[in-house]
């Protein structure tokens, strides 16, 4: 029998506190968890590791992945301590979770100093008005990759 929600909840936003007085990063924690027990825990290690996508979603995503042996994270449950970022949901999306539970808002998060709005704002532009310029090249050249992938014999669709 699957354990109360509210404790994986309360396992996420333990380590949310606990990780983040420790140093390791901003206030969050997450916990996969697949048939009443958890896959894995991660925390947010940005400014740790100096590594920007070291979010606690993504950190929780990849130790369950490399735990279960796959990339898609079927019948898993993500329990989080905020909302997630811009980041974090693509790769919610890309590990494919039954659920996802959160505890604050990305509202929450805005008013301590983590506003995720300008990205979420930057996608709805076109390219040539985003803040970060971007400049295609060599797509003639870069298209091969993808006509390669298309005849790979052993490719695995994700």
């Amino acid at each position: 029998m699957e354990a109360p929600r509210d404790e994986f909840m309360r396992e996420a936003i333990r380590l949310s506190i606990e990780k983040m007085q420790a140093g390791f990063g901003g206030p969050f924690g997450a916990v996969v968890v697949r048939d009443g027990q958890v896959i894995a825990r991660g925390f947010n290690q940005v400014t740790s590791t100096n590594d920007p996508t070291c979010h606690a979603e993504i950190d929780a995503i990849r130790k369950a992945c490399a735990a279960l042996g796959t990339f898609q994270l079927n019948n898993c449950d993500l329990y989080t301590s905020c909302e997630p970022c811009p980041m974090c949901l693509g790769a919610i999306y890309w590990a494919r979770p039954r659920r996802v539970f959160y505890g604050n808002t990305k509202q929450d998060a805005a008013a301590i100093g983590f506003d995720d709005q300008f990205i979420y704002d930057e996608i709805e532009k076109p390219l040539s008005d985003r803040q970060i310029p971007m400049q295609q090249l060599l797509r003639d050249e870069a298209i091969e990759g993808f006509r390669a992938w298309e005849k790979h014999e052993s490719r695995t669709d994700y």
